[in-house]
């Protein structure tokens, strides 16, 4: 192998310092049509891509996200500080969790908080959120530079010409199983959950 474990391995811890949600400030308090939506997103989560011609959000993934109640519909087609925040929620979410459980743990807090007087608010709640995150990356890097450095410890027996693709194999491979582990356990928590009102009325009716 050619890759040098090391040095990706700090790339993407010192990447990692850098990550940052977007500000609910940046975000302008007034409604925007739909190309200044995209717009917007494509500018503020730019570094999230894995290539340069991905999209981040389109107009159809906009519209079918209003159709699977994932989002709230748009006021004469133009879309709130607050949908902006919800779509942020949902770009994240979607590289992990089906759309069904997306709906199931936004629907609670939609119907709640969205466009609410009280002091608890869409912007609220991405804020505490976002604050929570940040403090964690420390712990998440700290977590990371372990799991490399257990797979350093795997395949000391192997030969050398194919030690190092094994060890990045095993490093790949325990990286993996971290996700699986959070993503079985976000699962059953969303399982958990009560179902939305209209829901256990359509159950009640068959």
């Amino acid at each position: 192998m050619t890759i040098d474990t090391n040095d990706l391995l700090n790339s993407i811890l010192a990447s990692l310092s850098r990550v940052d949600c977007v500000k609910s400030t940046d975000i302008p308090n007034i409604d925007l049509y739909m190309d200044q939506v995209t717009s917007f997103m494509e500018k503020q989560l730019k570094s999230t891509k894995r290539y340069e011609d991905d999209k981040i959000l389109t107009k159809t993934m906009i519209n079918n996200y209003a159709k699977n109640d994932l989002l709230p519909a748009p006021n004469k087609k133009k879309y709130s500080k607050e949908h902006l925040l919800l779509l942020i929620f949902i770009y994240y979410f979607k590289n992990i969790l089906s759309m069904k459980d997306i709906e199931m743990l936004l629907h609670p807090i939609t119907d709640k908080y969205f466009q609410s007087d009280s002091e608890i608010n869409i912007a609220h709640v991405y804020d505490e959120v976002c604050a929570f995150e940040k403090e964690r990356t420390k712990l998440l890097q700290k977590d990371i530079e372990l799991m490399y450095n257990n797979s350093l410890e795997t395949f000391t027996d192997a030969p050398d010409e194919d030690r190092e693709l094994l060890q990045f194999f095993s490093f790949i491979c325990s990286l993996s199983l971290d996700v699986y582990v959070k993503k079985l356990l976000i699962e059953k928590l969303i399982d958990e959950m009560p179902a939305p009102a209209d829901e256990k009325h359509d159950k009640k009716k068959k």
